[in-house]
C-alpha cells in the first residue's frame, strides 16, 4: 500500500512563506502525477498544483506566481513552496499521487493544516 506523508504545515502571518513536503513510500517515478490539493471548511477539495514527468507543472489560478511545486526523485519527495501567503490560503493541504494500471489509482496523504493569520 502506498503511503504519502506530508509535513511542513503550520501557522504563518499573511505575506509569509511555508514549504510543504510529501514523502512517498516508493519511487515517485511509479506515479503518472503527484500534486497538492487543499480543502477549507465548507468547500470542496481543490487542486493547488500538480507535477508529472512529461509536462510542465499545473497550478490553480489563485496560486500562480506564489506557489511552486517541485520534486526530488532521489528522495521520492514532492515539495510545495508557498510564498506571499494570504488568509484565503488557509486549508488542510493533501498530497496526492495517481498511478495507472488497468484503471487510475489515487492515493492521498493524511493532510497538513496551513493557517494564515495575523
Amino acid at each position: 500500500q502506498v503511503q504519502l506523508v506530508e509535513s511542513g504545515g503550520g501557522l504563518v502571518q499573511p505575506g509569509g512563506s511555508l514549504r510543504l513536503s510529501c514523502s512517498a513510500s516508493e519511487s515517485i517515478f511509479n506515479f503518472i502525477s503527484m500534486g497538492w490539493y487543499r480543502q477549507s471548511p465548507g468547500k470542496e477539495r481543490e487542486l493547488v498544483a500538480e507535477t508529472t514527468t512529461s509536462v510542465s507543472p499545473n497550478y490553480a489560478d489563485s496560486v500562480k506566481g506564489r506557489f511552486t511545486i517541485s520534486r526530488d526523485n532521489a528522495k521520492s519527495t514532492v515539495y510545495l513552496q508557498m510564498n506571499s501567503l494570504k488568509p484565503e490560503d488557509t486549508a488542510v493541504y493533501y498530497c496526492h499521487a495517481a498511478r495507472i494500471t488497468y484503471k487510475t489509482l489515487h492515493y492521498w496523504g493524511q493532510g497538513t493544516q496551513v493557517t494564515v493569520s495575523s
